[in-house]
């Protein structure tokens, strides 16, 4: 069983799939998912995107640099939003910011973010690397690395990777477990290349799962077998 985690979600997470903003619906059983994890002892840090609010191909009008910027606060906005909802339903949770001086946020140290997981919190992380043009992949890859997680868990929607794309090839496996190397040299897209270097260099696992089958985030964290395995070499 890993004992601390770091989530990494989409923005769709709060939403559901195609919409905007928040869905009582998606936010309420993001709480029951969490909760079962924080009955078993687990510390739990999220990093979450922003697709719910901007995605990029929607922000073509001005600057590739100014649009990563708008991203990067829309992740302070879910950030904020998901600590008091989940606070509100009676779990702790905390909102830190790497980019923002705010009284809702804490100012991103790594060494008080693995105080408030020791304590019990749920630790959500906003304003991605703080740098444009690198994705909450790769914050979430810096910050496991910064806060010593035992793995990465990639929330999607399909139930972990596939040797070929399932929606063309009906027929494709599932694969279970897979290294480093080997899903780079098989080209397949589990992160962006920035932050899947960064795991691959300082060997954090990656667990890719389909968070929207419910239990699938506990399974993970005490080792069932569910979605794609990535290990160090």
């Amino acid at each position: 069983m890993y004992r601390r985690v770091l989530l990494k979600l989409s923005g769709e997470a709060l939403s559901g799939e195609g919409n905007k903003g928040f869905s009582e619906e998606r936010l309420q059983y993001l709480v029951n998912e969490l909760r079962g994890v924080k009955e078993r002892g687990i510390e739990i840090a999220i990093v979450i995107g922003a697709g719910n609010l901007f995605r990029g191909k929607e922000l073509t009008h001005i600057s590739p640099t100014v649009s990563d910027e708008i991203g990067m606060l829309g992740t302070l906005i879910n950030t904020l939003y998901l600590k008091d909802y989940l606070s509100s339903k009676g779990l702790k949770a905390v909102a830190i910011s790497s980019i923002v001086s705010f009284p809702s946020f804490e100012p991103y140290k790594y060494s008080r973010a693995e105080q408030l997981l020791r304590e019990g919190n749920i630790v959500i992380l906003g304003g991605g690397t703080t740098i444009p043009y690198f994705t909450t992949d790769t914050a979430a890859a810096i910050r496991a690395i910064e806060l010593h997680t035992d793995i990465i868990i990639k929330a999607t929607k399909v139930d972990g990777v596939y040797e070929l794309d399932p929606k063309k090839h009906p027929d494709t496996k599932k694969i279970d477990r897979i290294t480093f190397t080997e899903a780079i040299e098989r080209d397949l897209k589990i992160m962006d290349i920035e932050a899947f270097s960064i795991c691959k260099k300082h060997k954090i696992p990656i667990i890719v799962i389909d968070f929207f089958t419910s239990g699938n985030l506990l399974r993970a964290i005490i080792g069932e077998k569910v979605g794609t395995l990535v290990i160090p070499d």
